[in-house]
């Protein structure tokens, strides 16, 4: 585990993280206290948050007759 200043860690972040992402835990601490660690991702969390991930899009059947349109018309029209 690396344990570094708060103004050591922001002089050095990119190598900090080099660190984490090859396993390794990575203390801060502010006046000689800790505030953080940084820990690497388990399995479970490396994978995209779900608003990110691929969905299918709605799809929506109109009838054969009629039109985009005119099925937009009618809906207004109609109200809500």
């Amino acid at each position: 585990m690396q344990t570094l200043s708060l103004s050591d860690f922001r002089a050095h972040v990119s190598e900090m993280l080099d660190l984490v992402e090859k396993g390794e835990t990575v203390r801060i601490l502010r006046r000689g206290k800790p505030v953080a660690e940084l820990v690497p991702l388990r399995a479970e969390d490396a994978e995209p948050p779900s608003y990110l991930q691929p969905f299918e899009p709605v799809r929506y059947a109109k009838p054969p007759s009629q039109s985009g349109a005119r099925m937009i018309i009618e809906e207004r029209e109609g109200g809500w």
